[in-house]
């Protein structure tokens, strides 16, 4: 996923009003007095972002194949639903480990 200038900016400032055509840096309209933002601080904000998105794959990966809330309800009440349910997660880790760990 690419992130949105949009977003960048919104990331800095919640409450700016702009319109960002073609997601283009060079293409912000500012509106109702907010504060300009500069093209390098929107580039730093856009590159953070995406590294933080990056990063993050494994959780996305693992969510689908992680256990329902009905199966953890389940398991709450069963020894032997909490055994595979642990080991169903401890699987998944091991699918897509968290970088650096």
């Amino acid at each position: 996923m690419a992130i949105l200038v949009a977003q960048a900016i919104l990331q800095i400032n919640p409450d700016a009003n702009v319109r960002v055509a073609n997601n283009d840096l060079d293409r912000i309209d500012w509106y109702e007095d907010t504060p300009v933002i500069s093209k390098s601080d929107l580039q730093a904000k856009i590159t953070e972002m995406q590294a933080d998105y990056d990063a993050k794959e494994y959780q996305r990966k693992r969510k689908p194949e992680y256990p329902s809330i009905e199966e953890l309800v389940v398991a709450l009440y069963d020894t032997e639903d909490k055994a595979a349910i642990d080991a169903k997660r401890a699987e998944i880790k091991l699918k897509y480990p968290k970088p650096g760990a």
